[in-house]
């Protein structure tokens, strides 16, 4: 027999309190009117950062030298990026690449870097209502009162400074504020992701880099790093980093991702990890997907298969039969949000932020086509039970803070050290140039 109490069961006590946790733990049906002003009280005080945009890249492919002439007002072509979505998005903050292909070297990449630059820069001229400069977090905190996009460079690759210290130091002064290390290939001093590691991380060249963009107040950015280059440059930094458009390598095996050790480093260090948009990074079945369609495509081009490589059309006949038989898998915001979710949940709430790759990516994923698109994941980091403050940190708090802390690194080191003078081959001896 159940004891009882006053009017109840123990079953029915027992009962009670399983409903109660099932309230307490589901969420509450969303209600579009009140998430919307939410996330308007939130993005009115904090700007919306995205670390990462190829926008003047992409206009200098299609347009070449009539790239700042674009109308950016009405879009252009298939663009993921124009000025109302830019509105439509909330965007208050963008760091804009100023992108080269890592195969470009020597002198000809730094002249193409300043042309990007340029670029940038004359975007923003020609748009002043809409876009201004900014150099520092309290530009981005101004322009985002004044209701423009604080717009920001960042560089895509060390290859873009010709292994030269003045050359950072200059571009610094043109006015880029972060640099990712490498690109998709290795340098003479720092492991790219997805290259064969030379250095197995930085070389001691590779460690000045860091320090002496520490001294300037220029963010390293370890997106595109081997996970033994960001080890290093974490070591090394003096001021928190940032991935400007990276995902969290546990829930995708993507080398582009960062390890869970590595963000429990970031964590300690006060960086940032800015997530990707890219679908390869974000969903395990489109990656996995990925693979196996290249390595269908790489079979059916093998002289040992038996198609005649002189017969393309046949080829391609095979792969689509094979892609029919094998749709690719869809990849939606939710995959996303499960990235920063892993991220908060690893490193912390202080540590995790959006870096699009907008413009920079062949597709993108499914709810998350555009920077007009940003509401959208941060409605559905709301439906999963996000707090109004830490909503504020994932869309642009955590970046500005490390802004900040950068700078504020970055002026008490200017009164302790010179400029460095070190070159590769002074540093790196043989291997150096």
């Amino acid at each position: 027999m159940v004891a009882e109490f006053p009017g109840k069961t123990l079953a029915g006590l027992a009962l009670a309190a399983l409903l109660a946790g099932l309230a307490v733990a589901t969420p509450a049906l969303a209600d579009p009117a009140s998430d919307a002003a939410r996330l308007n009280r939130i993005l009115t005080e904090t700007p919306l950062i995205d670390g990462h945009n190829d926008l003047p890249w992409e206009l200098r492919e299609r347009f070449g030298d009539k790239a700042a002439l674009t109308d950016l007002q009405h879009g252009a072509g298939a663009l993921m990026t124009d000025i109302p979505r830019l509105r439509k998005g909330r965007v208050g903050g963008q760091f804009w690449s100023v992108y080269i292909p890592a195969e470009i070297q020597g002198p000809q990449a730094v002249q193409m870097t300043i042309e990007q630059i340029d670029l940038v820069k004359s975007l923003a001229a020609r748009y002043p209502a809409d876009l201004e400069m900014a150099y520092s977090a309290a530009d981005v905190a101004r322009i985002h009162k004044a209701g423009r996009v604080a717009s920001m460079i960042g560089i895509e690759g060390g290859h873009q400074i010709d292994d030269s210290l003045p050359a950072l130091r200059q571009m610094y002064a043109l006015g880029a504020r972060y640099m990712t290390l490498t690109h998709t290939k290795d340098l003479a001093w720092a492991d790219s992701a997805t290259d064969k590691p030379t250095h197995h991380g930085l070389t001691p060249f590779g460690r000045e880099v860091v320090r002496e963009m520490n001294r300037l107040g220029m963010l390293v950015d370890l997106a595109h790093v081997s996970a033994d280059t960001m080890r290093d440059a974490l070591a090394v930094s003096r001021a928190p980093v940032i991935f400007s458009h990276s995902s969290a390598r546990a829930v995708v095996d993507n080398a582009r991702n960062v390890p869970d050790d590595v963000l429990r480093l970031v964590a300690k260090n006060g960086g940032v990890v800015m997530v990707n948009f890219y679908p390869g990074f974000d969903s395990d079945a489109r990656f996995r997907w990925v693979a196996a369609r290249t390595a269908e495509q790489a079979r059916l081009n093998a002289p040992t298969f038996g198609i005649d490589l002189g017969q393309p059309d046949k080829v391609a006949a095979a792969l689509k039969a094979w892609e029919q038989a094998h749709p690719e898998p869809p990849v939606t915001i939710a995959d996303v949000a499960d990235h920063i979710d892993h991220i908060r949940k690893v490193a912390g709430v202080d540590h995790v932020g959006l870096g699009s790759d907008f413009d920079g990516i062949p597709e993108a994923v499914t709810g998350l086509d555009g920077v007009d698109k940003f509401p959208d994941l941060l409605l559905e980091l709301m439906h999963r039970g996000w707090s109004d403050a830490d909503i504020a940190k994932v869309a642009g708090g955590n970046v500005l803070r490390v802004m900040r802390e950068a700078e504020q690194v970055a002026a008490r080191l200017q009164t302790q050290e010179l400029p460095s003078t070190a070159t590769l081959q002074s540093l790196d001896g043989a291997a150096g140039r």
